[in-house]
């Protein structure tokens, strides 16, 4: 017979969300409404330009990509719901329900943080070994990078979701957040969590802290390399190349680090909410934005689809 303290006496959590005002609900309705149909737009055009125009299939477009494909599931893992509940007076998940959606964003945070990595690496090697470009990032190591930042997201998120989802909850059940974020969900266990949440803290460094040194690296290489070109217009060239992932890191690692490394005593659940929405909503809206208006590529994509209907 299973112990009553390990047994889970709530079947469903309510998500409390921004307001329970309704008229404040309905302009929120409508404002997140257009960041999410935005981001789709944008992270879907990106994928489709880059599956048309065979211009485009190189591993800096396949890595591109990819990383639209991430914001695209990432955003929408949250924000249906979301909207959903702005409008509907019940505001409830189920107990599966939020294990699922912890399980899922968690995978998705986490393979999008190793996938920067992988992309900080395509402008390490086109700059620093461009003779040997193709040589070694070739199709096949392209593939396997790709899969090895999804395998590592989904496997390193199982633990975080099985640590806080194995918790006892016997109530109360309400959730100070838009969706099921792990901190939030675990602060509702009836028991001391206190060694569960260092663990996480250490799963959280290990995870956001060595993707961000890999960057750092790599864009030392970068920047020594460059300094290195005569010309100052090949120079320019060369540190435009990287502006963009530069900024889209910065906007990506800079809430989440954040949100995982900081102490519980500073745990704000307005504040954290607010963060959280950034990082899962926002940077999916810009992302299609920021690589956009600094990529020729891609404008000229969207102009030849756009004029001609199709790209070649």
């Amino acid at each position: 017979m299973i112990p009553e303290q390990n047994q889970s006496w709530v079947s469903e959590f309510i998500l409390l969300g921004f307001s329970s005002h309704p008229t404040t609900n309905s302009i929120l309705f409508t404002v997140f409404l257009l960041i999410y149909l935005s981001s789709v737009m944008g992270n879907g055009l990106i994928i489709m330009l880059i599956c048309m125009d065979t211009q485009l299939h190189t591993p800096m477009y396949f890595f591109l990509c990819i990383l639209a494909m991430l914001d695209l599931c990432y955003v929408t893992t949250t924000m249906p719901q979301m909207l959903v509940h702005l409008l509907a007076k019940s505001q409830t998940i189920s107990f599966a329900g939020c294990w699922l959606q912890m399980y899922v964003f968690g995978a998705l945070g986490v393979t999008e943080c190793t996938l920067f990595v992988v992309m900080a690496y395509d402008p390490y090697v086109a700059i620093c070994y461009p003779l040997h470009y193709t040589i070694i990032l070739n199709w096949g190591l392209c593939r396997q990078l790709a899969a090895g930042s999804c395998v590592c997201g989904f496997l390193s998120a199982l633990l975080h979701t099985f640590f806080t989802m194995s918790l006892p909850y016997c109530g109360p059940n309400k959730v100070n957040h838009y969706f099921c974020e792990g901190p939030s969900v675990r602060s509702l266990a009836c028991m001391d969590t206190h060694l569960i949440e260092m663990i996480d803290l250490v799963l959280s460094a290990f995870l956001i802290v060595i993707p961000i040194c890999l960057i750092v690296a790599s864009y030392i290489h970068i920047a020594m390399a460059i300094l290195k070109i005569k010309s100052i217009q090949a120079r320019c060239k060369a540190f435009s190349t990287c502006a963009s992932h530069l900024t889209v890191v910065t906007f990506f690692y800079g809430p989440a680090s954040y949100m995982y490394m900081r102490p519980n005593s500073s745990y704000s659940p307005e504040r954290d909410k607010q963060m959280a929405l950034f990082y899962n909503a926002f940077t999916a809206l810009l992302n299609p934005v920021v690589y956009s208006l600094r990529n020729k590529d891609i404008k000229r994509a969207f102009l030849k689809v756009m004029c001609h209907g199709r790209v070649h």
